[in-house]
């Protein structure tokens, strides 16, 4: 990052990347929001970064409480110790009140981990999640990367949004029909502006599930060549601007070029918040703001239609000593590991299958939130746990994905289910875990998979569906997240290689 620091830079990837460019030259606190009560500024995880000489970037609250988070953070670099602080409510800073009665606690690192704070920032520039874990915080913090947005367009139109877009901060990649928007677009700075040449080649795809496409001009085969290519892949909008009537011609002609309907219905329009705007700038202000409202909903609750499923009834044959899930692994129950994943996210349903007279097991998961489901036939093999899990999943209304999770796994991460998660595009059957060539668990599978789940048998498991379904995707699973445990011996190879 060069030139002036962003003063209130908001996104973590700006934060961090300043923080690492002031840390070549000397120390830099990092502040972070640890907690807030009733009203705030900014939520769990917003960042500022702060420099001995007292440049910041990135803000807190504004105002005094920023000037004062900034002198704090100069003293924790001169003094080489971090600092809790609270303002607000209950703060010893009396003078300092929130307007809005809540509070905010914060915490100032005044030497944290470069490498740690290299790898999240690098991961969110590679627009990844990342978590941030630094001495000194009570949990880690997740981020996702930058919405960025992607305009295809001619006229007044598309360059009025980009405009937008990039007062906003967003990332932008626009794409204009003729060469006098291209003019126009460059001469307003937009030096990256790609000329689109023919529908039959149109620039390559690099939509992420970060990006909204839009598409913001009439003309019918252009219209088709893009919102194909867009729905071919993984943005989380996909828009285009026109009437009620140019939509359902739109639809037509998808339809015609053998898009599936339930590909096409991913297509939003007439687009915006206010119905029939007729200004540029209106119509960029209303489109905008409902990709904003579009991209919080992937932020915040990627995972509202899915349930998550976790098989616990094996039998623990094959280990020598008591209930392999109730073994003691890091200070908690091996169980408890994977029972934790995605607490704090809200999903369809959490079901868990053991099976009878497994009480220990039944009461960890009670306590952790978990419904669980007594599986009878559990010892004719796994199919019968999963046919029990998604026979109580299907009573659920509104599931459309079941997240297929093994209790003898206690390694696997948040940010690996959040990748399968992206990699289930609407017309996806089922995306699994790999390492290699060789396919494991987790995965998830569209309910139009519930019945083919439902009716396999024996030991097999949902890989025997995967590899009968037609539209899959794989994602590579880290070796160390994949460690599973079956003996004595797993188990204390597990306890020496857990991950850092």
């Amino acid at each position: 990052m060069s030139g002036s620091a962003p003063l209130y830079a908001e996104h973590p990837q700006d934060v961090l990347g300043q923080w690492l460019a002031w840390r070549q030259a000397g120390p830099v606190a990092l502040v972070v929001v640890a907690a807030t009560e009733g009203g705030s500024v900014r939520a769990p995880g917003a960042l500022m970064a702060v420099s001995a000489s007292g440049q910041k970037c990135g803000y807190i609250s504004g105002g005094c409480v920023d000037a004062d988070v900034v002198l704090q953070a100069r003293q924790s670099i001169e003094e080489g110790k971090p600092r809790s602080l609270r303002y607000g409510s209950g703060s010893p800073f009396i003078d300092m009140p929130l307007p809005c009665g809540g509070a905010i606690d914060i915490m100032i690192l005044p030497d944290a981990d470069a490498t740690e704070i290299r790898r999240c920032h690098d991961a969110l520039v590679a627009r990844q999640w990342a978590y941030l874990t630094l001495p000194g915080l009570d949990a880690p913090f997740c981020y996702t990367p930058k919405l960025r947005i992607r305009i295809a367009g001619r006229g007044a139109d598309a360059l009025a949004l980009a405009r937008l877009v990039r007062a906003s901060g967003y990332g932008l990649s626009l794409q204009l029909r003729d060469g006098e928007d291209i003019e126009e677009a460059r001469r307003d700075g937009f030096m990256d502006a790609a000329a689109l040449q023919s529908p039959d080649s149109l620039p390559g795809l690099t939509d992420d599930p970060w990006t909204a496409f839009i598409l913001m001009f009439h003309d019918p085969d252009w219209e088709a060549a893009l919102l194909k290519q867009a729905l071919s892949g993984k943005a989380f909008y996909v828009g285009a601007v026109g009437s009620k009537r140019t939509q359902e011609r739109r639809r037509a002609r998808l339809a015609e070029e053998g898009l599936p309907a339930i590909r096409i219905d991913r297509v939003r329009g007439p687009i915006g918040l206010v119905p029939s705007l007729r200004d540029a700038s209106m119509l960029a202000v209303s489109a905008l703001a409902e990709i904003i409202a579009a991209y919080r909903d992937a932020q915040h609750n990627p995972f509202a239609q899915t349930a998550v499923l976790l098989l616990a009834a094996g039998q623990s044959a094959r280990f020598s000593n008591g209930d392999k899930l109730l073994a003691d692994l890091d200070g908690r129950a091996v169980l408890s590991h994977p029972a934790s994943l995605l607490q704090d996210t809200p999903v369809a349903a959490r079901i868990a299958v053991v099976s009878p007279g497994q009480e220990g097991r039944r009461h960890l998961l009670q306590t952790t939130g978990w419904q669980t489901e007594e599986n009878p036939d559990s010892a004719a093999g796994q199919s019968t746990s999963l046919k029990a899990g998604i026979a109580a999943i299907r009573a659920i209304p509104g599931v459309e994905r079941v997240l297929i999770l093994l209790a003898d796994m206690p390694f696997v991460s948040e940010a690996h289910l959040s990748a399968l998660h992206r990699a289930m595009a609407p017309e996806t059957d089922a995306v699994m875990s790999s390492m290699g060539d060789v396919l494991c668990p987790p995965a998830i599978f569209s309910a139009r998979t519930f019945d083919p789940l439902s009716n396999i048998s024996g030991d097999a498991g949902a890989k025997k569906v995967f590899n009968s379904l037609s539209i899959t995707e794989t994602v590579s699973i880290p070796e160390d997240e994949a460690i599973d445990i079956d003996t004595i011996e797993d188990l204390a190879r597990a306890a020496s290689a857990q991950p850092a």
